[in-house]
């Protein structure tokens, strides 16, 4: 075989990769199908999950899908597990990555269906801050949108003002503020900016209780990041944890002595030094830039101590 062959027959190493994410697996029907919902024949096209026929009727129960976002190819990823259904033929299954198979019947308001969701639901809020009343998101937030039409009124795991485990509210971006107490780790955020935008700032890093949004260059505010704010992120985000600058206190109800930042502790604030959108070409130039000009000035001040000391003080010539 020639290598003019070979190099024909390798594909390219980005081909099944996307960029700065695992790629996502396929999860869609191989083909046309007819599913059951709650009593409701659904005819669904090749490619489709159950979720997607949830979306065509009106449900016995409400099935949120909080991890899912649906456009541009961002999930799913099965990471929530809020949209469990019961299915005749293979049990209790997530919605929004199960695919639809001819023939189906699916129970939105099987008692252990709805058990799991509850249940799932409470675990995300454990892991949440629920200081909604001052949240950026208050009103347009889909966990809170959840959690009222599940009529959650004491999360049965607790919440997270309950272990006082907040991080540090990043405030230092002039144009996105990130509040981590209130992520939910859908990765939606992740996955617009690695494989819509191509970006490439934004991970998932740590593990355990740990796993938190992190920076692709190791930096820790957003400030610091090669963020080019987009703003894609926010769009995507389901809850507070992404926030435009500028709207951050807009859906807030102001209470005496009660804010946002005074009820999480450690802020990083903005430095007040103005900074354009930064991409990683940008960020690179700018430091080469900084360490060319100490460099030189690292010289000029050699310079200046070898004179001083040949003359005696004498005046730069």
């Amino acid at each position: 075989m020639s290598s003019d062959q070979q190099q024909a027959e390798i594909p390219p190493l980005t081909e099944g990769i996307a960029p700065g994410t695992a790629t996502d697996p396929p999860v869609g029907s191989e083909a046309a199908a007819t599913v059951t919902v709650d009593g409701t024949e659904v005819a669904l096209d090749a490619g489709s999950t159950l979720l997607d026929a949830l979306d065509r009727i009106e449900t016995d129960d409400y099935v949120p899908a909080l991890c899912h976002y649906g456009r541009q190819e961002i999930g799913p990823r099965s990471e929530c597990r809020t949209c469990m259904v019961d299915t005749e033929e293979y049990g209790i299954v997530p919605a929004c990555s199960f695919p639809a198979r001819d023939g189906m019947t699916v129970r939105t308001a099987a008692r252990e269906a709805a058990e799991a969701r509850d249940v799932n639901l409470d675990l995300v809020l454990s892991d949440h801050n629920l200081r909604c009343t001052t949240c950026g998101k208050n009103g347009r937030c889909e966990l809170q949108d959840a959690s009222i039409e599940n009529e959650v009124e004491e999360p049965r795991y607790g919440v997270l003002d309950d272990r006082d485990e907040y991080e540090p509210l990043d405030d230092s971006s002039p144009f996105i503020q990130i509040d981590r107490n209130k992520c939910i780790l859908c990765n939606r955020c992740v996955e617009s900016c690695n494989d819509v935008q191509v970006e490439g700032v934004l991970r998932i890093e740590g593990t355990g209780k740990d796993t938190r949004i992190g920076f692709q260059n190791g930096a820790e505010t957003m400030d610091e990041s090669t963020c080019v704010s987009c703003g894609h992120c926010v769009t995507v985000c389901p809850t507070g944890a992404l926030v435009e600058k500028g709207i951050e206190d807009a859906t807030t109800i102001p209470l005496p002595g009660f804010t946002q930042k005074n009820s999480i502790g450690k802020t990083y604030e903005h430095s007040t030094q103005a900074k354009a959108p930064m991409t990683p070409k940008k960020q690179d130039e700018q430091t080469e830039t900084v360490d060319s000009e100490s460099r030189t000035t690292d010289s000029e001040t050699v310079d200046v101590d070898v004179w001083d000391d040949a003359s005696g003080g004498g005046e730069w010539p």
